[in-house]
């Protein structure tokens, strides 16, 4: 019996050493790739992107769990429980109610975009700071005199045409949109690129289970290691586990780019936006073409705000890989930045809307002279506990420098 007792002690001892031997092999790892000691729990957290992480952080939900589908912008978010945000708004995004008519109380501008165009009109809680209304609203008279609402519309991966398709539907309700975009927008340039500009980004499968089955393999793929992830996260023991982290980055990598995540139904999302094989195999053809999409909802933006006498502006959003010098904290959640010279042709292109008199600026050099760390992830920036940020702060004064030069705002004294 004591025999036995032993036996089974070894074996229990033998595979808590097998176990710590794995841990500290992770740990030692990781150490090299990231040149410092990382806890698990930050590790974990690089699984989701920033915008991400924040909607759902200290819950048990999931990001996905938040979407809600919309029949004209592809998904929105909704304050349904247990899983819904409380502050979403009659149209699934954050902040003010749209209304159907003009505020005559308020100089109402619609700022719509991406996630980073979401941030900067404030996705959290209240009362986080508003950055683009408090900056407008300090320095700047409103060509009304009213003071100025920016309604927040912009959500994560939300690309061009949903700002085009969003102003459509709420041009008689503001008096002026503004668009800051550019990087969602850029996955659709790269060489090679199967589908068209207008294709939806990944959350339109999360809120669309009927087309989730096409080839969207990898997206698949990474929402549910994704929410793998966000379990072992909350765990007490394998939330601080560096080999359990690896373990899941590691099925993750393996089983993405298979091909056997491939649909053969006949109609698939993808086949919709599918870009021409002639086209794609023109890389310069293929760039030309879905930059002029780009351009045509801008230039649909401006046609329609012109024929309902709605003020303009236009902002390309800056990136990691071109106009700051990164620091050390930056260069470790910023990711691959191989994109910097497709993104700046890209920029520049958009830029010749110039000609047509539209008023685009370009903000990637926004951040040259900042030593600081701008950056939380691939692309938004950092917020402190109270949603401080110096990175909004700066895109938001810039943007209202830029609005009052070309709307002619008289100056607060």
């Amino acid at each position: 019996m004591k025999q036995r007792i032993f036996g089974w002690i070894s074996v229990v001892i033998g595979i808590i050493f097998a176990f710590a031997v794995v841990e500290v092999t992770a740990i030692a790892w990781l150490y090299i790739e990231d040149g410092r000691y990382t806890p698990a729990a930050e590790l974990y957290e690089r699984t989701q992107n920033t915008y991400v992480r924040d909607a759902t952080k200290g819950s048990a939900c999931r990001y996905v769990d938040t979407l809600f589908p919309h029949p004209y912008v592809a998904f929105v978010h909704h304050a349904n429980p247990p899983c819904g945000i409380p502050w979403v708004n009659n149209v699934g995004l954050f902040g003010d109610d749209f209304t159907v008519l003009k505020r005559p109380d308020r100089y109402t501008i619609l700022l719509t975009g991406g996630s980073v165009a979401s941030q900067l009109g404030q996705n959290a809680a209240p009362p986080a700071p508003r950055y683009f209304e408090e900056e407008l609203n300090k320095k700047y008279v409103s060509p009304n005199g009213k003071p100025f609402l920016v309604l927040n519309g912009g959500d994560g991966a939300w690309k061009e045409p949903q700002a085009f398709i969003l102003f459509a539907l709420y041009a008689t309700s503001v008096d002026a949109v503004v668009t800051l975009d550019g990087f969602n927008e850029h996955y659709f340039f790269w060489p090679g690129a199967q589908a068209r500009f207008e294709r939806p980004l990944s959350n339109f499968i999360e809120v669309n289970p009927f087309v989730a089955d096409e080839n969207f393999g990898d997206a698949a793929i990474g929402w549910v290691m994704g929410r793998v992830a966000g379990t072992l996260a909350l765990n007490p023991i394998l939330g601080h586990s560096h080999a359990a982290y690896m373990v899941i980055r590691g099925i993750e990598a393996a089983a993405k780019g298979k091909d056997s995540f491939k649909s053969n139904k006949k109609t698939t999302l993808e086949g919709m936006f599918a870009m021409p094989e002639d086209i794609r195999r023109d890389h310069e053809l293929a760039f030309a073409v879905q930059l002029s999409l780009y351009q045509k909802y801008v230039r649909g933006i401006e046609a329609l705000a012109r024929d309902y006498n709605v003020k303009t502006a236009y902002f390309l959003q800056p990136a990691p890989a071109w106009g700051k010098v990164l620091t050390e904290e930056e260069k470790r959640v910023v990711g691959d930045l191989s994109y910097r010279d497709l993104y700046r042709k890209i920029m520049a292109g958009m830029m010749t809307l110039r000609e047509r008199n539209l008023p685009i600026f370009d903000l990637g050099d926004i951040f040259a002279d900042q030593k600081g760390t701008i950056y939380a992830d691939h692309i938004h920036f950092a917020r402190d506990a109270v949603n401080e940020s110096p990175g909004n702060r700066l895109i938001a004064a810039r943007m209202g420098q830029l609005l009052a030069e070309t709307w002619g705002l008289q100056r607060k004294p």
